[in-house]
């Protein structure tokens, strides 16, 4: 079982920036891409920003311009760098990898946006 591990959630002011971290306990080439979801109170799970193992990232609209998901195979990682933060980017930010035998969860980190 591959574990993920998150950090860098917290409170930030509108317009501010935040960096999510996630670590992966094994090569993320164990996954056929890595991602990053969020969910916010009430409503559904959301893909925010994925990046196939071969191919170009994709984002949410609400986030495309201000969200950039980054990977560093090397170090077992995988960032989701949020800058130009607004109020509705608040939620729990998952980690995700993805792959055809189940896939992993991170375990999830707050972010709130808020003056």
């Amino acid at each position: 079982q591959v574990q993920l591990v998150e950090s860098g959630g917290g409170l930030v002011q509108p317009g501010g920036s935040l960096r999510l971290s996630c670590t992966a306990s094994e090569s993320l080439f164990a996954f056929d891409a890595m991602g990053w979801y969020r969910q916010a109170p009430e409503k559904e799970r959301e893909l925010v920003a994925v990046r196939p193992r071969w191919g170009s990232p994709n984002y949410a609209d609400s986030v495309k311009g201000r969200f950039t998901i980054i990977r560093d195979n090397a170090a077992n990682m995988v960032y989701l760098q949020m800058n130009n933060l607004k109020p509705e980017d608040t939620a729990v930010y998952y980690c995700r990898g993805d792959r055809a035998s189940g896939g992993a969860w991170g375990q999830g980190t707050q972010v709130t946006v808020s003056s």
